[in-house]
């Protein structure tokens, strides 16, 4: 397979010779890479490519190339290996709340895991509305459609926001960072945290020193030109993107724009769910060009102040489980991370989008609260101010 390969980036014009391609080879038989497209992605660039000129041709033809294996991954293995006939939503079974209250979970992450890989394995057909097999519109763990305290949705939309996995091709979109702002009052909570200071170059006109100057000279004018005076504050801000978060993009673009307005020394990121092992800036290319969370959190000083905004809803798996996380098998439990980020920055808040009367019937969100010591605050203009307010302490 990878003759082939190097043969299509020759194709593509990328200077590669054989020398490459048997490190390549070795790299692999040392497991430097396995059964991740990703981390083989890096890793050939790595070794093939001896100039960043060619990283767009080596990305083209390595797009080209493994194109079907990339959207296997990308809509997710499971998906692609059950009959799509199987998740067709012809029949969506109505439920009454006593119905609903009979249904039981599984009994846990690591049973619900296992049962599935039975139900694989000994599966053979299309079911629609049961409780047990792979399908739709009923009340069984797996498939989408239906209802259940604890599943895996495989394909379909989200209904009742209680899936434990997902698994499907998900695609995020950024955030506008240059949206209108209907109200300047967001802007004005933020001017807020602030400490200015005069850096750069001698370009704006300086008044009273010009006055005083010129009259000293006998009325010859004398300009004094000092550095622009900007907000010396460092922010650094992580947005929730994706499911359940999309009823509040407009909510996170008005921050979004606002932050970049009266901050200049700001840098972003963004996460699903909870803080994992890698961020992303670019929703298009999130499995191609993520970033080691470990690098973010060794990158910025702890003069940073940090501001994660998400609606923190989402099964406790995803905190204190590895592999508990709804899209991808995390090696370390989310509330490891935030851990990490509340030890390594002094001054950080949660801002939540979610109306904070609905916030003590949510798992997660008591169990983030409690972690970050009662700093979530609503992303409201008065919880905007209180959020403010911690992080000038």
């Amino acid at each position: 397979m990878l003759i082939d390969f190097f043969t299509a980036l020759r194709g593509a014009k990328v200077p590669v010779s054989l020398k490459e391609l048997l490190a390549l080879l070795e790299a692999l038989d040392k497991g430097i890479a396995f059964a991740d497209l990703e981390q083989f992605y890096l890793l050939a660039r790595t070794c093939l490519v001896k100039d960043e000129k060619y990283y767009d041709r080596f990305d083209q033809a390595f797009a080209a190339y493994f194109d079907g294996i990339a959207q296997l991954q990308g809509e997710g293995l499971l998906e692609a290996l059950i009959p799509k006939e199987w998740l067709r939503s012809d029949f969506i079974r109505q439920l009454s709340d006593e119905e609903r209250a009979k249904v039981e979970a599984l009994g846990g992450f690591d049973k619900l895991m296992d049962t599935l890989k039975q139900r694989l394995e000994e599966q053979q057909g299309r079911h629609a509305g049961g409780n047990k097999w792979i399908g739709t519109g009923g009340t069984s763990p797996f498939g989408h459609s239906g209802y259940n305290p604890e599943g895996v949705r495989i394909g379909g939309e989200s209904r009742h926001k209680r899936a434990v996995k997902v698994w499907e091709k998900r695609e995020f979109r950024d955030l506008d960072d240059s949206v209108e702002l209907g109200t300047r009052n967001i802007k004005v909570a933020l001017r807020k945290l602030r400490r200015f200071a005069r850096t750069g170059a001698a370009e704006e006109l300086d008044l009273d020193d010009t006055i005083r100057s010129t009259a000293n000279n006998a009325g010859y004018l004398d300009l004094k030109l000092v550095p622009e005076r900007h907000n010396a504050v460092k922010v650094l801000i992580f947005f929730d993107v994706g499911g359940s978060m999309d009823p509040y993009i407009r909510q996170c673009e008005e921050l979004f724009s606002a932050a970049r307005t009266e901050f200049k020394h700001l840098e972003y990121f963004y996460f699903h769910n909870c803080l994992y092992e890698r961020v992303w800036r670019d929703n298009q290319r999130r499995h191609q060009e993520a970033i080691s969370t470990l690098d973010v959190l060794h990158t910025y000083g702890p003069d940073y102040r940090v501001i994660l905004v998400g609606d923190a809803s989402m099964s406790p798996y995803e905190l204190v489980y590895s592999h508990g996380s709804v899209e991808h098998w995390n090696e370390e439990p989310g509330q490891l991370w935030l851990q990490r980020l509340l030890d390594t920055w002094e001054k950080c808040v949660w801002l939540n989008p979610m109306e904070s009367r609905y916030w003590p019937y949510t798992q997660s969100i008591k169990m983030i609260q409690q972690q970050f010591g009662g700093r979530m605050f609503p992303l409201t203009l008065g919880g905007l101010e209180q959020a403010i307010r911690q992080l000038s302490r």
